[in-house]
């Protein structure tokens, strides 16, 4: 193994131990939660995070394998079963994603009716077509024999057939196809959805900076550290605004971009891609995984308190327990009184 292949292993490694724990506590934090699980969006963040947690445990290790051993780690039928489960879940945390933000769209845009048109049985007919949508995908490469081990990306994944040269046409189609109703729509959903949100949050602002701005006026006896600091709060109220919207686009982009456009440019094989860039644009689209449990839950005020009173139980009952132990001295043999 050269540095370059330790370098992607350990990367791989570092991926699948803080996806397996950050997608655990997103887990504990829904089972523990009342407030988490009767909100809508909390079943796209649970399909999401289980989502990441298989593809944690049922496709990083294969690579992980197939990284250390130069070759495919499973037989056939393994390998084939590994490719449709990462095609489905790939899919179905893509359109995951856009839920989210369609969730987040009607939150900002139709605040005062949210509750009617975003109820846990609209989410879940949401859920329901992510599904659908995913298994289709899935077995449609399952049909045409397009599920295997691709040594370029070291992973059990959508791979060209070999047996005839009409299946390398299919191939081609069902690659095109197959990344722009996964990738392209979620990506044009997200720029759509959050850019409308992005420019009513901004509306908002502005409305709030006029208020705050004549009410600045009319106070002119008013100290001018506070007249500043008012101020400095409407500049980062825009700030974070923008920085969400940054965040949930640009670490989409970063992590599936590199790897969907390597599979596009991959279908034209008058151009060469290394296999380390093949290995490494695979460990961005898996670092999603990582990623996702901080970008969309853990860092909000509802998953950081329940993380908080999940800690302050655990050491409520840590010292219950230590507290109800009888004392060194106490467990000591008697001696018997002397009559």
């Amino acid at each position: 193994m050269d540095p370059a292949e330790a370098l992607v292993f350990s990367l791989v490694l570092v991926i699948i131990v803080v996806s397996l724990l950050s997608n655990a506590l997103v887990l504990i934090c829904f089972a523990y939660s009342p407030e988490i699980r009767k909100q809508a969006p909390g079943l796209f963040n649970l399909n999401l995070t289980l989502c990441n947690l298989l593809l944690t445990v049922a496709n990083m290790p294969l690579t992980l394998a197939a990284l250390a051993s130069r070759a495919q780690p499973s037989g056939d039928v393994l390998c084939q079963a590994a490719g449709f489960l990462e095609t489905f879940l790939s899919t179905n945390s893509m359109l995951s994603m856009a839920a989210l933000s369609i969730d987040r769209w009607v939150a900002v845009v139709f605040p005062l009716r949210y509750h009617s048109k975003m109820r846990h049985r609209d989410a879940a007919l949401v859920l329901g077509y992510t599904w659908a949508h995913s298994i289709s995908f899935s077995t449609a490469a399952t049909c045409l024999s397009a599920l295997g081990y691709h040594r370029l990306y070291a992973a059990c994944t959508l791979a060209a057939p070999r047996e005839r040269a009409s299946g390398r046409t299919q191939f081609v189609v069902f690659t095109v196809l197959f990344h722009a109703f996964s990738f392209l729509l979620s990506f044009i959903v997200l720029c759509v959805t959050y850019l409308k949100v992005l420019k009513v949050a901004r509306f908002h602002c502005r409305r709030i900076d006029v208020i705050t701005m004549q009410t600045l006026v009319l106070l002119v006896d008013i100290h001018p550290s506070v007249r500043q600091r008012c101020l400095e709060e409407q500049r980062q109220r825009r700030q974070r605004a923008t920085k969400k919207i940054s965040t949930f686009i640009g670490t989409f982009m970063l992590c599936f971009a590199p790897y969907v456009i390597t599979r596009i440019v991959e279908l034209f094989p008058a151009v060469p891609i290394s296999p380390h860039w093949g290995t490494v644009s695979k460990c961005l689209a898996y670092s999603k995984a990582a990623c996702d449990p901080f970008v969309y839950s853990l860092l909000r005020y509802q998953y950081r308190k329940t993380c908080g009173d999940i800690v302050d139980r655990l050491l409520k009952r840590h010292r219950s327990s230590n507290e109800s132990r009888p004392s060194p001295e106490g467990r000591g043999l008697s001696l018997p009184r002397a009559e």
